[in-house]
């Protein structure tokens, strides 16, 4: 979300810059439990896209097309990132994605060293 967000475009692609999407991405001090939940869920989805693996990203994210363990997997990781970050309940929405980054940033940049 954070990308879709502060990044620009390419065409319709979305473009990748450490300057303006990984430098600036809001992350919290997590503890090491909560690290290592998201590190798990993050590798679920590395095995679900392991399935097919003749599959090309491409392929594996066509919304019309995508593997229910693919789906399930990036579920569970949306989520464990969502709590990391503070979320009361389930994102459901680009906008609430959105606010939760942006408190987060505006949290994160305004404390005292």
């Amino acid at each position: 979300m954070a990308k879709q967000t502060i990044e620009g475009r390419i065409k319709s692609d979305l473009r990748f810059g450490s300057t303006l999407t990984w430098y600036t991405f809001p992350v919290p001090e997590f503890d090491e439990k909560t690290r290592q939940r998201i590190i798990k869920a993050g590798k679920k989805v590395l095995d679900a896209r392991a399935l097919p693996p003749e599959r090309s990203l491409a392929e594996h994210y066509n919304p019309l097309a995508m593997a229910p363990e693919l789906i399930k997997a990036h579920d569970a990781l949306d989520r464990e990132v969502d709590k990391a970050f503070g979320a009361s309940r389930k994102l459901t929405t680009v906008r609430q994605c959105q606010e939760l980054l942006f408190a987060n940033y505006e949290k994160l940049t305004t404390q005292q060293p």
